[in-house]
């Protein structure tokens, strides 16, 4: 299942292709199986509850303190970069950090750029820019590297393609890997993309990578991964460009410490990752390796959205660790191409609204049961449900209604006839007359009762008032009250 091949899309088609992915009994197989999988490699790690909640909390107090304080560590942060021979950039939306990455490939005539794993470049839509200028980027990520070659966005933020069984990614190769044999062995399959890869590291132009956190006061971008293709891509080519939104920024190293803990024991149940990339300058005088020259680019792009309200400001306390979409029920059937953005799960229904408007994502925030078993696991506490459940307000406020901090599509699925049915029924429930007027017609004109109402009786029978009311009832055996 391919998604749509741009975020300019939004979230057209959400309802067919959550259809279409229930449909496919092998797409849910492949899920379910990865899910259980990872629900059980995180749980191992967190065997004793109370530990656990003490970490949780440790791990919440350091994001939402760094994010109290955001301007001032992402100024503090570009002074100490700067002083490290780091050329840091600003970008508003995605459209401005592609022009400055492709500013500065194209002013070292660069053809060939290597690429670490990034959400946020996925987020820029980064390797279709750069095709659309002329250059190429490789995907170095194992998972990465498959969907690439598929044409695919990834499904998973953390296992981007989680979704592909060892056939499909055995026919992928064949196809595409020059003298690559059909193989399902994992190890050969490996040894075949590493192979494959290992040359374009050292071709490469220039690399681009992603940063999980970036310490404000000593100026240094920390690289989590397992495979090592990060730490090529950040030392061997001669330029490397690190991506990273702004809400990643944390004042010192040992909270990045605590973070990085929680995101391995959350996202892939490690109690520490393959590798640590801290990376804090170009190459100096006397190093052997590492990039003549370093960019940061910080984006924007509708965090400070999300960043005004205090509320909807939790929605940047995510480490990306993908526990959410583990536990979710919604995800574990219809996976993470459904939901046609970047971040999909539970994650991706509250920013999308964010990057890409209510107007583009009204339908992802309803694609909840509201279970809570995302706030359960979620190693910085961020309340998703009570996130949604306001998402779900603007989405149907008034778009005309003036409120402190208004959202962009706010009232995207406002309609007048439900805005008037609600007012009736909130006046009705206000006035006790009314009440008694509206629940007398109700119990007579039962007969009345639609066979169909709405999304309701998709999978429920119709609902229908009873003969008599409780007051009716008890009235009749003498204990009205």
């Amino acid at each position: 299942m391919t998604p749509p091949p741009g975020l300019e899309n939004g979230q057209a088609g959400f309802r067919q292709r959550s259809e279409a992915a229930l449909a496919d009994a092998g797409l849910r197989a492949n899920i379910r199986g990865a899910m259980e999988f990872l629900r059980a490699r995180r749980q191992s790690q967190f065997l004793d509850a109370e530990e656990f909640e003490a970490f949780r909390r440790l791990g919440e107090s350091i994001r939402r303190d760094a994010l109290a304080r955001l301007p001032q560590l992402l100024e503090r942060l570009e002074a100490q970069l700067t002083a490290r021979g780091v050329k840091v950039h600003w970008a508003q939306t995605p459209a401005e950090a592609n022009d400055l990455i492709v500013a500065i490939l194209q002013a070292r005539q660069a053809r060939h750029v290597i690429k670490g794993k990034s959400m946020v470049s996925e987020e820029i839509d980064l390797n279709d820019r750069l095709a659309a200028r002329g250059i190429d980027c490789l995907e170095s990520d194992m998972g990465e590297y498959v969907v690439q070659l598929a044409h695919e966005r990834p499904s998973h933020i953390v296992m981007p393609a989680i979704h592909k069984t060892r056939a499909d990614i055995a026919s992928l190769f064949e196809r595409h890997i020059e003298g690559a044999p059909y193989t399902e062995d994992v190890d050969e399959l490996i040894q075949l993309a590493r192979k494959r890869l290992r040359r374009n590291f050292v071709e490469a132009d220039a690399g681009v990578s992603g940063v999980n956190f970036a310490i404000a006061e000593t100026g240094t971008l920390w690289l989590v991964e397992n495979e090592g293709n990060g730490r090529l891509t950040t030392t061997v080519p001669d330029v490397h460009i690190a991506v990273m939104g702004i809400e990643k920024v944390v004042e010192r190293l040992e909270h990045a410490i605590v973070l990085a803990s929680l995101l391995t024991r959350s996202a892939t149940g490690q109690a520490v990752t393959t590798y640590f990339n801290l990376i804090t300058g170009p190459r100096r005088a006397g190093e052997l390796d590492g990039p003549r020259e370093l960019h940061l680019v910080l984006l924007d792009n509708g965090r400070t959205q999300a960043y005004a309200d205090e509320q909807l400001r939790a929605t940047l306390q995510c480490i990306r660790c993908g526990a959410c979409m583990n536990h979710c029920p919604v995800y574990a059937r219809v996976g993470g191409h459904a939901y046609g953005t970047v971040y999909p799960g539970p994650i991706g229904q509250i920013i999308s609204p964010h990057l890409l408007g209510l107007g583009a994502s009204r339908d992802l925030v309803t694609a909840s049961s509201l279970c809570g078993a995302c706030a359960e696991v979620c190693p910085v506490r961020i309340p998703i449900p009570q996130l949604l459940i306001r998402l779900r307000t603007e989405a149907q406020r008034d778009p005309r209604a003036r409120v402190e901090h208004p959202l962009r599509g706010q009232g995207a699925s406002f309609t007048r006839g439900e805005a008037l049915v609600w007012r009736f029924w909130s006046g009705t429930f206000a006035h006790p007359v009314a009440w008694r007027a509206l629940r007398w017609l109700a119990t007579r004109l039962r007969a009345l009762t639609p066979v169909r109402q709405l999304g309701w009786t998709q999978h429920r029978t119709p609902l229908r008032p009873a003969p008599r009311s409780l007051h009716e009832m008890l009235k009749h055996r003498g204990r009205a009250q």
